[in-house]
């Protein structure tokens, strides 16, 4: 059994940026650490909250809590032996950082995150 960092990051999709930059920052009490017109992105209390703008159009229709973990395969491989089904495979987003996310039994889309 590998183990996790703990769920770290928490992505949200919202369909106006710029309102939803000002409650996330209200909420917070922060500054965005990134803020593009792609990705704005929260670092708070060892957790990263990032806001995906048009996520809704990407297949987000909620947030999607990302568990960080050591191996990303093997863990993939856990939970799927245990139940859940994988709904994208790792994928390298950059810097060498991998992303997945799967389902459980009952649907709920959970993600996982390998730093390199």
């Amino acid at each position: 059994m590998t183990d996790t960092n703990g769920a770290r990051t928490i992505l949200h999709p919202v369909s106006d940026l710029e309102k939803a930059k000002a409650v996330y920052t209200a909420l917070l009490g922060a500054p965005p650490q990134h803020d593009a017109e792609y990705y704005v992105g929260y670092e708070v209390a060892d957790q990263h909250i990032g806001l995906v703008p048009n996520g809704a159009e990407q297949g987000m229709t909620s947030p999607v809590a990302y568990w960080h973990v050591p191996d990303i395969e093997a863990k993939l491989a856990e939970v799927t032996a245990a139940g859940a089904t994988v709904k994208d495979a790792p994928k390298d987003v950059g810097w060498g950082r991998l992303v997945a996310t799967f389902t459980d039994p009952d649907g709920n889309v959970l993600g996982l995150i390998q730093d390199r």
